[in-house]
Parts: C-alpha cells; sequence; structure tokens
C-alpha cells in the first residue's frame, strides 16, 4: 500500500492565478498546483533554503526538491513554448489562521454555512467581510449559530480563517475570481451574489432552496460589478482529516 501523502502547509495564496504571451494566442495550458507554486515562491523569490522551506510547509526537503524541480519544468515549458500558465489545486492545506474566540464544535454529521455579515444582513464585498455568521446545519435545520469576527483578514486569508472555522459552504454577496478560487481549492462550496437577511439565505440553503448567482463577483481592486459587490481541504485531496 502506497503511503499517504503528506499535506504541504500554504502561507500565502498566489493572488494572480493565470499568465498567458502577449504575442500570441496560447492554445496549450501548463496546470501548476498552489504547492508547487509555494515551493517556487519561497525558494526564488523569499531566497529560503530547501531546508528552511521544507520546515515552513511542513514537509521533507526531498519532497521541497520533487516539487521545486516539477514547478520550474512547468515554468520553462511555459515560457519556451508560448504556453498559458494556471495556478490551482494540488496536495495542501492553508497554514492554521487563529481564531480568537471559542468555535462550538461541530458533529461528525454537521454541515457548517459561512456568511459574511453585518447587522444582521448578508454583507457584499467577501475580502472586506469583518464577521462571518456560521450556521451549523444538521436535518436540514439549523441547530446552531454563532458570530465570528475575522481579525483583519483579507482577500488572502480568509479562505485559510473559514477552513479553520470548518466552514463547508460560503454564503455571500460578491466574490472575486482569486477568491473563489480560493475557496475551491479549501473545498468550500460557494453560493454569491446574494442579498437580504443572513439568517434567512442560510434557512433557504438548509433547506436546499436558496437562489444564488454563480457568476457575482467583484475585481481585486473593490470595483463594483453589475451591482453584487457592497481567490484538499488540500485542492484535489484532503487533509488534516476534513
Amino acid at each position: 500500500m502506497p503511503r499517504p501523502v503528506r499535506c504541504r502547509r500554504i502561507g500565502q495564496l498566489p493572488v494572480y492565478r493565470s499568465f498567458s504571451p502577449d504575442d500570441t494566442a496560447a492554445t496549450e495550458n501548463v496546470l501548476m498546483t498552489v504547492d508547487e507554486f509555494e515551493a517556487f515562491r519561497l525558494l526564488d523569490h523569499e531566497g529560503l533554503t530547501q531546508e528552511a522551506c521544507a520546515a515552513r510547509m511542513n514537509i521533507a526537503r526531498t519532497t521541497v526538491t520533487a516539487i521545486y524541480e516539477s514547478a520550474r519544468k512547468k515554468v520553462a515549458d511555459a515560457l519556451v513554448n508560448g504556453k498559458r500558465l494556471l495556478i490551482s489545486g494540488g496536495h495542501f492545506e492553508y497554514e492554521p489562521v487563529e481564531i480568537s474566540q471559542k468555535l462550538r464544535e461541530k458533529g461528525t454529521d454537521t454541515m457548517r454555512i459561512a456568511v459574511t455579515y453585518e447587522n444582521g444582513e448578508i454583507f457584499q464585498h467577501f475580502g472586506h467581510t469583518e464577521q462571518f455568521k456560521l450556521y451549523d446545519i444538521e436535518d436540514s435545520k439549523i441547530v446552531n449559530e454563532q458570530v465570528v469576527d475575522t481579525n483583519g483578514s483579507g482577500h488572502g486569508a480568509l479562505a485559510g480563517f473559514l477552513q479553520a472555522a470548518k466552514a463547508d459552504a460560503l454564503i455571500c454577496g460578491g466574490i472575486g475570481m482569486g477568491a473563489q478560487t480560493a475557496l475551491a481549492d479549501a473545498g468550500i462550496k460557494l453560493y454569491a451574489g446574494v442579498r437580504g437577511s443572513a439568517d434567512e439565505a442560510a434557512k433557504s440553503l438548509a433547506e436546499g432552496n436558496l437562489e444564488y448567482d454563480p457568476n457575482a463577483r467583484c475585481d481585486h481592486h473593490g470595483h463594483h460589478h453589475g451591482g453584487d459587490c457592497g481567490h484538499e481541504h488540500c485542492g484535489e485531496h484532503h487533509c488534516a482529516g476534513n
């Protein structure tokens, strides 16, 4: 039996998820996983040694060597052959995010829904939300509710925050494409483009009749698109028992 693959710890999500040449239409894609990107970032951008990189990613140095070499080959393939480079997926977990409040224990058969929250309503810009309201669902009914502060976490940390809170789904208004990808990599189901009462939205989702807009989004700079605004659990596999 093969040994289980150890999850690679990610300290910083990639802000930009795709790169393509300007002077030609790329017809082929190269897929770099998020853990490959992290090794590439730590070694070539931050200048860490492989030993330090291994410690940061919570893996063996030999694993760092392997995924770094894979990342370099993919970058070379994209640059030399004019291919589009995409960054997504992989076998990773987010660096632990500290939540200052004590969260309710989540049951094994419980679905936990997080909602961007402000004064009882669904806050309309995911990346600037200061609170989430968490709803625990069992047998299509809400059994527990709790409001938690995000402690100033921005776009890049909120997916890790939700993972630490053991959220299975997110209800929000507008959300950037980078944040959508980060949530997908974390295995968190997204229900975007929702307005109104947070409690009513959570109840609707629990009962299976929530109306939402999968195309609702806002860009990285917070400008509004279409009035919808105010980026396993480790990619392809599951880590940390989630």
